[in-house]
């Protein structure tokens, strides 16, 4: 089994090869988004995948270092907002910086994606497998995520189908989406012992007691967010379930390398709708194939999750700057600028900030977005 991966592999990157009638991988770091529920350290300002959380690089560090190991530098693409131009090229300075695509602002990842592949078509010819990745997610196990980009491309190649990666679920988790997958081998053949799979379900986030149910099926996997498709079926797949966005994302093409470009993408993200790939086409499509993989993953959506991955000392806390705990346990305590100390409580998240303090209960930290939208109806937004 183990030489038969390994010529499968082999046989993969033979075809990586830049010309017409070849493949070229690209991949595509999608660093929009805010991370509201890590405020008050992840800010609109500066968010969570410009922050070191578990180490000394930041998220879309560590994310592009990654990815060196399976792309070549000069295919690896950013999507970011405007406001964020600057720290990407800073954190990630031997970037290209003509693969840095910029948006006005958000509106959400099909938008994204969108105008990443109008840019990718501009540079490459042939058959194109375009992947997408979050920039704020934690993975291990190098050597099994690159097995399973390696088998993702060989499902793109080899398919008019859009491939994701699915993720052995740990824990009933409710921040995170969940695909429902299909043990039927007729349409995958040899690929079924590679861990490829057709898809039935998408579940977005469900609650405690569904996502109990989920693990208990044993089909159900973590949905990753990672995602690869040829190029032209992207935008097949867009035109039939989405033609106004495929239209509105197409215009910008006769723009692109010249001096109106800008303003037109402004143009256009001021009259597109904000949704997501997985709402838009991923949910829609009958052609859709996903690969189990078995690397550690999690995308920190949250400080209980940080409190999770984090090293503990011996009542279970996890410190960070000047903290002093007495009689104090299970719990997160972050300090910035002053000293944070703690008498006999249990169970707490406590995080400094430049210019604000969160205190809330472990366990319940995904109400941290409850703030966030308070202070935005309150218009507190230098907090923001």
């Amino acid at each position: 089994m183990k030489n038969k991966f390994i010529n499968f592999v082999t046989n993969i990157s033979k075809i990586n090869i830049y010309k017409k009638n070849f493949v070229k991988k690209i991949a595509v770091i999608m660093a929009g988004g805010l991370g509201v529920r890590l405020w008050p350290n992840s800010t609109e300002s500066k968010p969570k995948q410009y922050m070191s959380l578990l180490g000394t690089d930041s998220m879309i560090q560590e994310t592009y270092n990654r990815l060196l190991d399976i792309f070549a530098n000069e295919d690896i693409y950013v999507v970011t907002y405007k406001s964020f131009l600057n720290h990407t090229q800073d954190q990630l300075p031997n970037l290209p910086k003509k693969n840095i695509i910029v948006e006005p602002f958000g509106r959400n990842t099909l938008p994204a994606l969108g105008l990443a592949a109008l840019h990718i078509q501009q540079f490459y010819e042939g058959n194109i497998i375009m992947f997408s990745f979050p920039s704020d997610h934690i993975i291990g196990n190098q050597i099994e995520f690159k097995r399973a980009i390696e088998t993702a491309a060989k499902v793109a190649i080899n398919t008019n189908g859009i491939v994701t990666i699915g993720i052995s679920p740990t824990r009933p988790g409710t921040q995170y989406g969940y695909i429902q997958i299909n043990e039927d081998k007729d349409n995958i053949k040899e690929l079924y012992e590679f861990g490829v799979r057709q898809t039935n379900v998408f579940a977005e986030k469900p609650d405690v007691e569904t996502a109990k149910r989920f693990i208990e099926s044993g089909d159900f996997l973590w949905n990753s967010g990672i995602f690869a498709w040829k190029l032209d079926v992207f935008w097949n797949k867009l035109e039939k379930y989405l033609p106004e966005y495929s239209v509105q994302l197409k215009s910008l093409e006769k723009n692109i390398f010249t001096d109106f470009y800008a303003d037109s993408v402004e143009f256009i993200y001021k009259q597109i709708n904000s949704i997501s790939i997985d709402y838009g086409i991923m949910e829609k499509t009958d052609e859709l194939f996903l690969v189990k993989a078995s690397f550690s993953w999690s995308d920190v959506g949250n400080w209980d999750e940080l409190y999770r991955l984090s090293m503990k000392d011996s009542r279970n806390n996890v410190t960070q700057g000047d903290v002093v705990a007495l009689d104090t346990g299970n719990s997160l305590i972050f300090s910035k600028n002053k000293m944070i100390a703690t008498v006999g409580v249990e169970d707490l998240v406590i995080v400094e900030s430049d210019d604000a303090i969160l205190i809330c209960k472990r366990g319940e930290t995904e109400r941290v977005k409850e703030m966030i939208d308070y202070l935005r109806h309150q218009q507190i937004n230098k907090l923001l």
